[in-house]
């Protein structure tokens, strides 16, 4: 079944274009299993071979980014929120703890929204607590919009110089993944130096 999945996400973006590039990088921002390298390594291997625009597949990929991220955002939003501010005492969410997780995100949502999307596993939860602490959807658009735009370069490029290579890809995906989220550490503890500073 995975395989016939794989084989799935190979033929849309083949064949759908830049519309199936949307649509897949938009169900990976909710919480359907769609993995973006499986979608835009391919993607960059065809703007290799001229068959599609570079710049073109990570603007459509990072469109489809943000529509996937706001539809978690509005259910945390607009179904979360209640729910939690009505039912969350049964569930250990306390008033409290929401007043919390609404003043760390108002002064910390920008770096947690940008550098969320730069985790696999966390890239596409990270616009839950957006919602339910109700971050600017400004903001929310901005920092969801340079995260994904970052990855979707990323991958794209890799796509597009070692595309045509199985084996390359396999050998470099976890590098790759690893020196992310590596980058994503140093970020965020300059982050953390800077507001201390700030503070101090």
């Amino acid at each position: 079944m995975l395989h016939e999945f794989i084989d799935w996400i190979l033929v849309t973006v083949g064949a759908w274009g830049y519309t199936g590039i949307f649509i897949l990088m938009a169900l990976e921002s909710t919480v359907l299993p769609v993995p973006s390298e499986l979608v835009l390594i391919p993607a960059g291997y065809l703007a290799y071979q001229g068959k599609m625009n570079f710049l073109l597949i990570v603007l459509t990929s990072t469109v489809g980014s943000l529509a996937g991220a706001f539809v978690n955002y509005g259910f945390a939003l607009w179904v979360g929120r209640p729910f939690l501010e009505r039912y969350g005492r049964y569930f250990f969410v306390r008033p409290a703890l929401l007043h919390k997780t609404d003043a760390f995100f108002l002064s910390h949502g920008a770096i947690s929204t940008f550098t969320g999307r730069l985790i696999p596993g966390i890239r596409h939860l990270i616009s839950l607590p957006a919602g339910l602490t109700r971050m600017s959807p400004a903001k929310f658009s901005f920092y969801t919009c340079l995260g994904a735009g970052i990855w979707s370069l990323v991958l794209t490029l890799m796509g597009y110089f070692i595309g045509g290579n199985q084996k390359l890809i396999e050998e470099n995906l976890p590098l790759l993944t690893f020196g992310v989220v590596a980058a994503v550490g140093l970020t965020l503890a300059g982050y953390y130096l800077w507001q201390r500073r700030r503070t101090a």
